[in-house]
């Protein structure tokens, strides 16, 4: 496999080359590209238009699809998610699809596993495994059905600007009119906070969504619920939120997920909305999907009316997210943590 090239992480460029290189007719490239992102072909074979000597030659140099999919589960309110083993080593990572009356959305993940270690979150509990590759994250939108996805978000694991170099360039991919042809305002990133990476955001050309993974109004309450908050400051972060607004218009999503007892009262929410004031943003409340083994708990929904009502009072715009997908494992990373529970005991 290693001497192959995924061909979800090609660009014309890239499909030139490999034309003129085997010596095939330039509108081929075309071909391959309408094949590879449009029809989302698993093999060359299926390449009808192609001729078969070249095909032959093509199957030396590609393959499409990098991942065995381990597990789909369905959720009453029409939510998918997939969990994928990649390559040799069986690391897994999982994806969402979320439909809605209006879009249908990929939650896709930018690596296996995570360094970030939210306190409160199965991703990070094993730490990182390593980063996915360009062509692993446009599979994962390819698994779910690109053919309905109107909004891509990078919220499943990882995180993406610790991975930045292959999550921009697969944006390019999904963005591409030759590409999955995906607006790039419907496309998020986002990211627990880092300055520096989002400063190097906004000299990225597609105008994308930038949303902060905040959690907490205050450093001290968010170092204990975020590990790597301990790098750089709620000011900082938000001075490098307000350049990236500064450099691209953009507004900023704050994402917020409420734990029950913990950072979901009135004065926090007091707190918060000063902090939004300071940034053009708006603000999206989560509620807490329990995680077993964690002592977190989700809040009841009379104190996440209230969290919302604060907010409003203090002149901030804010969104109540709906809950989806509670029956099929809903957590971030908690299917991936399931598998490997069931494997364990089997192996056992």
């Amino acid at each position: 496999m290693t001497s192959k090239t995924h061909a979800l992480e090609l660009f014309p460029r890239d499909v030139e080359a490999i034309v003129a290189d085997l010596g095939m007719p330039e509108y081929a490239c075309k071909q391959i590209l309408n094949w590879t992102y449009d029809k989302n072909v698993e093999s060359v074979d299926q390449m009808s238009n192609i001729r078969k000597e070249y095909r032959e030659q093509l199957e030396q140099r590609l393959y499409f699809r990098d991942s065995n999919v381990v597990t789909t589960k369905h959720a009453s309110d029409g939510t998918k998610k997939i969990l994928l083993a990649w390559d040799e080593e069986n690391k897994q990572t999982e994806c969402v699809m979320i439909p809605s009356k209006s879009r249908c959305t990929a939650c896709v993940s930018s690596q296996v596993g995570c360094p970030v270690g939210c306190t409160f979150c199965a991703s990070g509990l094993d730490g990182l495994e390593g980063n996915l590759e360009v062509g692993q994250i446009v599979e994962q939108v390819i698994r779910l059905g690109a053919d309905q996805i109107t909004n891509i978000v990078f919220m499943g694991m990882g995180e993406p600007l610790a991975n930045y170099d292959a999550v921009t360039r697969a944006i390019r991919i999904l963005n591409a009119p030759w590409g999955l042809g995906i607006g790039a305002r419907k496309i998020t990133v986002s990211t627990v906070g880092l300055p520096t990476a989002i400063e190097r955001l906004t000299k990225f050309d597609l105008p994308v969504t930038l949303a902060l993974s905040l959690h907490a109004p205050t450093d001290t309450l968010r170092k204990q619920l975020i590990p790597w908050a301990k790098f750089a400051s709620i000011e900082d972060i938000l001075k490098s939120c307000s350049t990236y607004f500064d450099a691209t218009g953009r507004e900023i999503t704050i994402e917020y997920l409420l734990l029950g007892g913990v950072n979901d009262r009135s004065a926090q929410a007091k707190e918060l909305a000063d902090l939004c004031k300071t940034l053009r943003c708006n603000v999206n409340l989560i509620r807490y999907n329990e995680v077993p083994g964690l002592d977190f708990k989700r809040p009841e929904n009379a104190q996440v009316r209230r969290f919302q009502e604060t907010l409003e009072k203090g002149g901030v715009n804010s969104h109540i997210r709906a809950s989806r997908g509670r029956d099929i494992s809903a957590a971030c990373g908690q299917l991936r943590r399931e598998q490997q529970h069931i494997t364990l005991e089997e192996s056992s």
